[in-house]
């Protein structure tokens, strides 16, 4: 799909002494510190990309935490467990205001774009390798200005904060929906998903957390099978004997289907498949950075059959009349406790996997590179890094309390944040490896329009797409928001939600 910037960022890396004039080889050898600094021209870097890597695999060897031995396989690992996630049974309520074929249409058209920009993103940390996070890399996309870092850091934050909200949420659902509660306060299962999440963040380095990624996985998958199974053999949804209401299907949106209803199920399937946000951090911890993609490939083909038959699937055996978000909730009773249980891993995993990726970010801002907190097991550095974790849960914990609603969550997620992390962040590091590409040839930089002048009919078209790229980040910020916002107030004025921190069960 991006085979021409592929192959001409794997020039860059691997014949880019060929390419290199005598000046560049004297970079080579600069001192390895010195290698992570930005360059007031970020057009490159000081030294090899493959020199920088082989150095830090030697640096992170020597210490007791290594930070760099994560496998393609674990961290395959780790995208299975973000995202065989919950959000896949919101894809059964988007299908329902979008119809099976538009439903569809917007998924594969979705996953194609993540898998591209994901691709982007492994050659920008092929050719960068210093750039060890999504906030680094905004730096260097946008001027090498350190407010941009500063700002993507809040953005970065916020967005792994609500994730982890969202999963305190689900965890609170799932205790109140097992228990048939009727007595114990609906906050009270809040704190125990909080708790039960921060223990479980607490590894330091995500080939360990990929250990417990690939079960949360697995069961998630079984628990998205069973839904799909329980839907197509119970003989009614959830509530069915209260309304007795056709089961009925579309392919289509129905008539009069509005527009805040259509970009909050789009903005559903989006949430669900952008996760590019995590990419570089995940990178960062690989042995081998340019097996990423094997990884990447691996879970997007998956993620497309799996996300496309648990919508239809779930949507047409329930149909408009009982659809709920997520899809557990318009199962019977019984079923319903079952296939939800078989996701309790990926409940606690994946809340705890953005606490992870958030705290090793702030950790290691804290910590320089060299710092024996850092890299060993002392006693300093596990309270920091407890510590962390800790405020990390206890701010989830009371989002969770302020927004309590699922569906209206991943969009309000997805309209916010996905719009730079999913869309023109990757339209923009596009460009940036061109004008790479460009001056390691003639030692210039060369304007867009220069690049598309001299491009092949199939790098122009690749031109457009990227455009197009960041016109959709830009659009999903604004009408998007938009309607998320409209949204969620027509939900309130409905008495949809609960309200903050009601001991009213939540569960589904």
């Amino acid at each position: 799909m991006s085979q021409p910037l592929i192959n001409q960022t794997a020039n860059t890396i691997t014949t880019g002494d060929k390419l290199a004039s005598d000046a560049e080889h004297e970079k080579q050898n600069v001192d390895y510190e010195s290698q992570t600094r930005f360059e007031e021209d970020d057009s490159t870097i000081e030294g090899d990309p493959d020199l920088y890597l082989q150095k830090e695999v030697e640096f992170e060897s020597a210490h007791d935490i290594n930070y760099r031995n994560c496998s393609w396989q674990k961290t395959a690992g780790l995208l299975f467990s973000e995202y065989i996630c919950l959000a896949i049974l919101s894809f059964p309520w988007s299908f329902s205001v979008l119809g099976v074929g538009l439903g569809l249409i917007v998924t594969l058209i979705v996953a194609l774009l993540v898998l591209y920009t994901g691709l982007i993103v492994a050659d920008y940390c092929a050719a960068y390798p210093h750039l060890t996070n999504v906030c680094d890399i905004g730096q260097h996309l946008f001027w090498g200005k350190r407010w941009v870092w500063h700002l993507t850091a809040i953005c970065f934050v916020l967005n792994n904060l609500l994730i982890q909200s969202l999963h305190v949420l689900v965890g609170a659902k799932y205790l109140n929906t097992i228990s048939d509660n009727t007595t114990v306060c609906s906050v009270v299962f809040g704190v125990v998903a909080s708790v039960i999440c921060f223990f479980v963040s607490l590894p330091r380095t995500f080939s360990h957390m990929s250990i417990i990624g690939i079960f949360s996985a697995v069961t998630m998958f079984i628990a998205v099978v069973l839904a799909m199974v329980f839907a197509g053999i119970e003989k009614h949804p959830f509530d069915w004997d209260k309304e007795e209401l056709p089961i009925v299907w579309t392919a289509w949106p129905i008539k009069g289907t509005t527009y805040v209803n259509i970009m909050s199920a789009v903005l559903n399937i989006v949430y669900t498949f952008v996760g590019q946000v995590t990419y570089p951090s995940f990178i960062s911890q690989m042995k081998n950075p340019k097996d990423f993609k094997k990884a990447l490939w691996a879970v997007t083909l998956l993620e497309i059959a799996l996300f496309s038959l648990a919508g239809v699937i779930v949507y047409i055996y329930v149909g408009n009349n009982y659809i709920t978000s997520p899809g557990f909730g318009s199962l019977s009773l019984t079923y319903k406790k079952i296939s939800f249980s078989f996701a309790v891993p990926t409940i606690i995993f994946l809340g705890a996997l953005y606490s992870n990726v958030s705290a090793q970010f702030i950790f290691q801002n804290i910590f320089s590179k060299t710092s024996i907190h850092r890299n060993s097991h002392t006693s300093k550095g596990w309270i920091v890094w407890g510590g962390i974790n800790l405020i990390l849960w206890i701010l989830a914990f009371v989002v969770a309390e302020v927004i309590p609603f699922f569906s209206d969550l991943l969009s309000l997620m997805s309209s916010l944040f996905d719009c730079s992390f999913g869309f023109f962040f990757w339209s923009r590091a596009y460009f940036k490896l061109k004008e790479l590409y460009y001056f390691k040839l003639e030692n210039r930089k060369l304007s867009v329009w220069e690049i598309f002048q001299r491009s092949t009919l199939v790098t122009k078209g690749e031109i457009i797409l990227n455009l197009i790229i960041a016109l959709i980040g830009f659009y999903i910020l604004g009408p998007g928001l938009y309607a998320t916002i409209q949204s969620i107030i027509l939900s309130y004025e409905a008495d949809a939600y609960g309200k903050p921190f009601t001991c009213v069960s939540n569960g589904i």
